[in-house]
């Protein structure tokens, strides 16, 4: 499948899920300050380490469940699609985009109203070459408003003799369970 393909079949999936999931939530009598809450995410990154070899831009999807258990802190369960747009190569032909599936889990602290720190680590299931398995750590800071949240993270892949990474930015709409 080619890379404009699978780009535009993301995008029209992460669209559906987000109105679906909008629609659903005019409906509801939950308050956003909800114990749960379930957000839908934008990607997009900048590879770093071996993955520069292959590509320049990241882009995908997530949809994130969180916890609050306190007003402080939140655990997180994470997971999506990746998409690391494959890039010309120096004889002209082009390498094969690298799709990845993150699965991860993680904490949230808030520092301070609206701001936060977070970690995620999980396992990344690569698509695209051999079908590998990747330990995922994931460090991050962002801002979270009521329904609005933004987030700043290095993502570190490693496993199977190889170790590649990539600095991400994650938009995401969340709705209260």
């Amino acid at each position: 499948m080619k890379t404009t393909t699978k780009l535009m079949a993301a995008t029209l999936g992460m669209l559906a899920i987000f109105f679906t999931a909008n629609a659903q939530s005019q409906t509801s009598t939950t308050a956003q300050s909800s114990v749960w809450t379930f957000g839908i995410g934008l990607e997009a990154g900048i590879p770093t380490g071996n993955a520069t070899d292959i590509s320049n831009l990241e882009l995908g999807g997530t949809a994130r469940l969180e916890y609050n258990a306190s007003k402080t802190v939140a655990v997180m369960l994470t997971s999506g699609y990746y998409d690391m747009i494959g890039k010309a190569a120096p004889n002209g032909a082009d390498f094969t985009s690298l799709g990845m599936v993150p699965v991860k889990a993680g904490l949230k602290i808030y520092v301070s109203p609206g701001f936060y720190i977070d970690g995620e680590a999980g396992a990344g299931f690569d698509t695209s070459y051999d079908n590998h398995t990747k330990l995922i750590f994931s460090p991050g800071i962002g801002y979270g408003g009521k329904s609005w949240d933004a987030g700043l993270r290095y993502e570190n892949y490693s496993g199977n003799n190889n170790s590649f990474g990539l600095v991400g930015l994650r938009l995401a709409y969340n709705f209260g369970m």
